[in-house]
């Protein structure tokens, strides 16, 4: 009687509960009480998370514009020139306190660069070796070119980013970032 209980639909194939194959006798699926989804549930499904995705990625979008924005308004002295020595590197923070390292690297007497400190490939420091040109990085054996910042060897594809720079009264001075992909 236990049986006729919990049998509550016939099989598709009409055969009795005890002829049935052995998968579906230890799988029994009663499917009129099976959760039924209708179409306009499941793209009602599909419509809030396409939204919800969008708007994660619009969420992204203007956060990035709002922090190029920010770097892009916000002009700040990083060091006087007198510090910095030739062939000499100072680390730093821009635009704010919070925002990732900064590499300032004096090239000679009227050249100065700075990039973002994190290797393009796994956020790495990258360590300048100004006698080669190059900024190294030891974790891959990766290598930038000193002068823009794009790969030359190693895993890295994308160049670093740049800080924009100006000597204005014997100061260095941060303008903006340059993000670039190529």
């Amino acid at each position: 009687m236990d049986e006729e209980f919990e049998q509550l639909t016939v099989p598709p194939d009409g055969r009795s509960p005890a002829e049935q194959p052995r998968w579906r006798q230890d799988f029994p699926i009663d499917w009129p009480q099976d959760e039924y989804l209708s179409r306009r549930e499941f793209i009602k499904f599909l419509l809030l998370t396409s939204a919800a995705f969008s708007a994660g990625q619009l969420w992204f979008l203007v956060a990035n514009f709002l922090r190029q924005r920010e770097a892009a308004a916000t002009a700040q002295v990083i060091a006087r020139v007198d510090d910095v020595p030739v062939g000499g590197s100072l680390i730093f923070k821009y635009p704010a306190d919070d925002s990732p390292a900064r590499l300032l690297v004096r090239v000679d007497e009227e050249t100065f660069v700075a990039y973002e400190q994190q290797c393009t490939h796994l956020t790495c420091p990258v360590i300048p070796h100004i006698d080669v040109g190059e900024l190294h990085c030891p974790c891959h054996e990766g290598v930038f070119d000193l002068l823009t910042g794009r790969p030359l060897a190693g895993p890295p594809r994308r160049p670093l980013a740049r800080v924009t720079l100006e000597v204005r009264e014997g100061n260095v001075v941060a303008t903006g970032i340059e993000k670039r992909t190529v």
